[in-house]
């Protein structure tokens, strides 16, 4: 027996990867209002945030169809 529990992998993929899909769809959605800094970009990259978006959500299904089996 685990003391952390049986699912910890599954639940901590799940954690990464719906913060990765959603914070990478908020940046999208919602850019900063004006860069703070000379290396700040003034929006997300398209191309990058939309491949992490795709993996975040691909490591939460597995997650999620990890979990319920």
């Amino acid at each position: 027996m685990n003391p952390l529990g049986d699912n910890l992998l599954p639940l901590l993929v799940l954690a990464i990867g719906g913060a990765m899909a959603a914070g990478n769809l908020l940046a999208l959605i919602r850019p900063p209002e004006a860069p703070k800094g000379d290396d700040d970009l003034a929006a997300a990259p398209l191309t990058r945030s939309l491949v992490y978006i795709v993996l975040g959500i691909a490591a939460s299904i597995w997650a999620i169809a990890s979990i319920m089996s």
